[in-house]
């Protein structure tokens, strides 16, 4: 990680968490999401509705994510990474807990969107097993752009399993060395 090696924690959001989480959302997203909308989020987490993490590195967080949950489907809502810790696994580590939060869930597929020009995005949600699915014309404003529909079925096969430790195994070593994503 940055500075004297730090260790990644991930750990479940919590409204306290929310005024951190705003400088990334401001810098990654054309259109971000306002505190009173994450709030609401959290607060269907306690209904079971919806699920978030954010990761830190020491007492910085660098990142969030989270679902939500449509019978035995979920939506990667958003995942986020701070700038100056791009490329170090986060994203991965932070979409390793989110998928299996998924699974322990009984959900049987998960699916997000993501820009059609972020390249980046598409070959990490395609480690998880993300194929793209259709195209939502205009889906994104600012600048407007077609969003890539992908889909993750099958994640409660063993299979999907195997895939998952096979990630976590190579992010945590990647992130614990400053690794390549």
């Amino acid at each position: 990680m940055r500075g004297d090696n730090p260790v990644l924690e991930i750990v479940t959001m919590q409204r306290k968490h929310v005024r951190d989480i705003m400088p990334i959302e401001n810098s990654v997203y054309p259109r971000p999401w306002t505190e009173k909308v994450f709030a609401e989020e959290i607060e269907m987490m306690g209904r079971g509705r919806r699920h978030y993490v954010v990761a830190h590195v020491g007492k910085v967080l660098v990142g969030y994510g989270g679902l939500l949950f449509a019978e035995e489907d979920a939506h990667i809502t958003n995942i986020a990474v701070h700038p100056s810790y791009l490329r170090l696994g986060i994203a991965s580590r932070m979409l390793v807990g989110t998928m299996s939060q998924a699974i322990s869930r009984g959900v049987t597929a998960v699916t997000l969107e993501a820009r059609a020009s972020n390249a980046a995005a598409h070959r990490l949600y395609q480690r998880f097993g993300f194929a793209p699915g259709g195209i939502r014309h205009n889906y994104y404003a600012d600048p407007r752009e077609d969003a890539l529909i992908m889909w993750a079925h099958d994640v409660n096969s063993e299979s999907y399993a195997e895939r998952l430790s096979a990630i976590e195994g190579g992010s945590a070593n990647s992130a614990q060395k400053g690794g390549s994503e």
